[in-house]
């Protein structure tokens, strides 16, 4: 049995000694240079473009714009976005495409033999611009009546709005002994993965466009690009080489479009070249879309034994200037501001706001951390308030099999917040047996040469949990492709010590994405574990659309969860097929789970997920009130995964997890003013390092099967994500005996708050 156990990741050799191709390695010597240029313009309309000068700088070999593109508009969930900024998009998008609405927009593509050349063409472009109003932030567009999309017909920016009605509010209201408020702001937080956006495109040999690239869904980046260049699909090859992360940040087009444009361009022309581009980490962080920001104004209600009887919240979530994944992300964001609670008694009202901003999208619990960030303030308020433990007041309202949700569904079979909760607090009791203890601020000194003095340091602990769903929501026909091939075993090898009785050795297909989570060795180990043979005799071949069917998107933690699904489907037929003659034996599978339901416009009701996962979280942390800096001593970050296919990679994620989220709660600040990002170099967004991350996490693994779930596993890489900034939170007042009501809490921020309240 490999599934449970934790093989070596096929990719570890590779990646430590360097020898994994990723996109950039894969560029030869004979490949052009291709330039994105960006427009630079917040909010303005083009009056001229002219490539003239450009098109004659030595070494330019053509500059692509609005006018090249057969069908200029892209989005992975609305076709809101231009592929480039023109000014004649007549017959060519169904929006206006003489517009930048972000600074990031593309106007161009040079097209050179070196990238020297490339941006000497690119400074060349004569454009011509006139400036539009700069709705910079939500407030901003609210109140304005210029619309950054008029096409779209409504007369606000507000573009997009869910609500819940549950219950009585009147009567919840009636009902609560303590009502407790606020009003939360969340930033931005950019993904930072290790590999910068970066391409190659070619015509194959079969006449595919095809594009080499990082991305997080091979099917429908195939998909947007043959939408764009108005191909069918088989005539568009995407394949994914090792990727260097991921988080969300690649689900949405950066270089794909125009780069298969580029290669189609020069294969029309006989220039039978490959086409390249590498962004820099400037040109990365400006010119991808962020963890949204937002606003949630929360008023609460429980009786004085710690029932929750109502719920009102307003959302906002800044979506930037397209809508990307906005309206999926809101929908999560709009499910957590209940938390994982049953409230008789809910009124919310979640926007998604178009502005002048960088794009909102996807990224690691894609509105769950926003949602969570206020729900489990709001329960931590309400405990202190009734003057009990946060922890028994979750225990009292957690959801079960048996609740009915805000959306007034009842949840999927096997709800195990409860027990996550339980193993979460008992865990944090448990001092730790190694010299790596709790509350270890001996040495908590934020500048080396200036330690903290010892009357200034505060201890705190905080508590939070969340949920989250597996797979994609509201009505989205999820599904997930595998193929497996059985061939007759050649029996002068060996297993490697094991042995098996099976007559074959096996061969997968499937498309996930592996985005550094070791996705790729868990689809192998499920395929040796169905398929009955050790996991030396699987070989396998990944993330090409022209050798898989579409496997769905590496997020939503569902990948794990869907993959397994098809790949036992898959090995189930593949072994009929052997039993019925076939040599080789080719099983394919698509695995399609249970349906789920847009939410109703009025009142919210629908059944939104068919499976979610659980987490719990206690911090322990010590914070300097004369310099405000904040050291996390100790996080205990408990999961239920259902069934952890490999054991050593679960710990992996929650590990990252939990360090991704610290970034998010403390140091990472990135800052936008009048549509520009203002930091846009990692020596200025300040990521965590070794010596910024908590002293010790305790990962708490368990494994109470989802009666859904392959092998019984639940998706599980986002939890770790979603409760540690409300826990953060609670761990600071706990120091404190202040509130704070945005982050991240970087210095500054907590002396300031901490002076408003002395």
């Amino acid at each position: 049995m490999t599934v449970g156990s934790a093989p070596i990741r096929f990719d570890a050799i590779d990646k430590v000694t360097g020898q994994a191709q990723y996109p950039s390695d894969r560029i030869g010597p004979d490949a052009l240079w291709a330039l994105t240029v960006f427009t630079n313009q917040p909010h303005a309309r083009l009056k001229s473009l002219d490539f003239s000068t450009a098109e004659s700088v030595e070494g330019v070999v053509g500059v692509l714009g609005a006018a090249d593109v057969p069908v200029n508009e892209y989005g992975l969930t609305l076709f809101d976005h231009p592929v480039f900024i023109g000014v004649d998009h007549t017959g060519r998008s169904n929006i206006p495409c003489d517009v930048s609405r972000w600074e990031a927009d593309r106007l161009a593509l040079v097209i050179a033999e070196t990238s020297t050349a490339a941006r000497a063409g690119a400074a060349a472009i004569d454009a011509q611009w006139e400036p539009l109003p700069v709705l910079s932030d939500i407030d901003d567009a609210l109140e304005s009546s210029a619309l950054i999309h008029s096409e779209n017909g409504l007369n606000s920016n507000s573009y997009y709005t869910l609500k819940i009605r549950k219950g009585d509010m009147g009567q919840g209201w009636d009902d609560a002994d303590v009502v407790v408020s606020g009003t939360y702001e969340f930033p931005y937080q950019e993904h930072a993965y290790l590999q910068p956006e970066a391409g190659l495109a070619y015509v194959d040999d079969a006449g595919r466009v095809t594009v080499e690239v990082a991305g997080q869904w091979t099917h429908e980046d195939r998909e947007q690009i043959a939408h764009a260049l108005n191909l069918p699909e088989y005539e568009v090859r995407v394949i994914y080489p090792a990727i260097g992360g991921a988080f969300g940040g690649r689900e949405d087009m950066s270089v794909q479009i125009v780069l298969a444009l580029a290669a189609q361009w020069l294969h029309a022309r006989d220039i039978h070249r490959p086409v390249a581009t590498i962004w820099s980490r400037e040109e990365s962080i400006v010119g991808h879309h962020k963890r949204h920001r937002g606003r949630i104004t929360a008023r609460w209600g429980a009786r004085k034994n710690g029932q929750l009887v109502a719920v009102k919240s307003t959302a906002w979530l800044d979506a930037g200037a397209y809508n990307f994944t906005s309206t999926k992300v809101l929908g999560n964001c709009h499910l957590h501001q209940t938390g994982p609670y049953e409230v008789p008694h809910v009124e919310i009202d979640s926007h998604a706001v178009y502005t002048n901003s960088t794009p909102g999208g996807a990224f690691r619990g894609f509105g769950a951390p926003q949602g969570a960030f206020v729900a489990e303030t709001q329960m931590n308020k309400l405990a202190k308030a009734l003057g009990m433990d946060p922890v028994e007041l979750r225990r009292i309202n957690a959801l079960s099999d048996s609740s009915i949700t805000a959306t007034q569904c009842s949840m999927p079979e096997g709800v195990t917040i409860r027990e996550v909760i339980d193993s979460c607090a008992q865990a944090a009791l448990n001092k730790p047996t190694d010299a790596s203890s709790s509350n270890s601020s001996s040495g908590f000194s934020p500048f080396p040469s200036l330690p903290s003095e010892p009357a200034a340091l505060r201890h705190g602990k905080g508590f939070a949990c969340s949920f989250k769903n597996v797979g994609f929501s509201f009505g989205y026909p999820e599904n997930c492709e595998a193929t497996i091939i059985l061939h007759e075993r050649d029996n002068s090898g060996t297993d490697s010590g094991n042995s098996t009785d099976k007559p074959w050795s096996a061969e997968l297909f499937h498309a996930g994405a592996e985005v550094g989570q070791g996705a790729h060795t868990v689809f192998a180990q499920m395929a040796a574990d169905a398929t009955g043979v050790p996991v030396e005799r699987v070989t396998c071949d990944f993330s090409d659309t022209a050798s898989s069917g579409n496997s769905g998107s590496a997020s939503a933690s569902r990948l794990t969860w869907m993959s397994g699904n098809s790949i036992l489907g898959a090995a189930e037929e593949a072994e009929k097929a052997w039993l019925s003659g076939e040599r080789p034996a080719v099983g394919h599978f698509r695995f399609t789970p249970p349906p789920t339901e847009t939410l109703d416009p009025n009142n919210g009701t629908g059944n939104p997920n068919f499976s979610y996962g659980y987490v719990a979280q206690h911090v322990d942390l010590t914070v300097d009130i004369e310099t405000g800096h904040i050291q996390v001593d100790r996080v205990v970050s408990a999961h239920d995964v259902g069934k952890a296919i490999n054991p050593d990679l679960v710990v992996g994620q929650i590990e990252g997890a939990v360090v991704q989220a610290h970034g998010y709660a403390i140091t990472e600040n990135l800052r936008s003013a009048e549509g520009r990002i203002q930091n846009p170099r990692l020596s200025t967004y300040l990521m965590p390092g070794i010596g910024d991350i908590p002293t010790r996490v305790d990962s708490v693994v368990l494994e109470l099967a989802d009666p859904l779930g392959p092998w019984g596993a639940r998706g599980m890489a986002e939890m770790g994500m979603i409760p540690y900034v409300p826990a953060v939170i609670a761990a600071l007042h706990d120091a404190t005996g202040v509130w704070f009501d945005s982050f991240p809490l970087t210095p500054d921020k907590v002396i300031a708050t901490l002076t408003q309240h002395t």
